[in-house]
């Protein structure tokens, strides 16, 4: 698991941005306009670790369309989701950059565009 290290500096002002940001898809959108002109790194990598669970949980809902079999991947996906939601607001909270586990890695690799 990698972890990046950001100044001090840059994670107390990015905090509350990067709290905001596992608050909803509302909280991901203030998330997003609170750090358009800052441009916090330490936000920033919390805002795509959020929008990764949001489209995960999208793609997971979407699963509900498929009879049996995909009714039981979205229960068991959605709460492997709240698990991965309960950790990365906890290392937003504690100032912690560190990738979610297991998709934490993929998520920065793929939205590493939103800035």
């Amino acid at each position: 698991m990698k972890t990046t290290n950001t100044p001090h500096n840059s994670i107390a002002e990015g905090k509350n941005t990067a709290i905001i940001a596992y608050i909803t898809l509302i909280g991901l959108i203030i998330a997003f306009v609170q750090n358009a002109e800052k441009k916090n790194a330490f936000a920033n990598f919390h805002i795509r670790q959020s929008l990764g669970l949001m489209c995960t949980g999208l793609a997971l809902g979407l699963m509900n369309i498929i009879p049996f079999l995909g009714w039981m991947i979205s229960i068991v996906g959605m709460l492997a989701l709240l698990i991965l939601w309960i950790i990365g607001l906890s290392n937003a909270i504690n100032g912690k950059e560190k990738p979610l586990p297991i998709v934490g890695n993929l998520y920065c690799k793929w939205l590493s565009g939103v800035q």
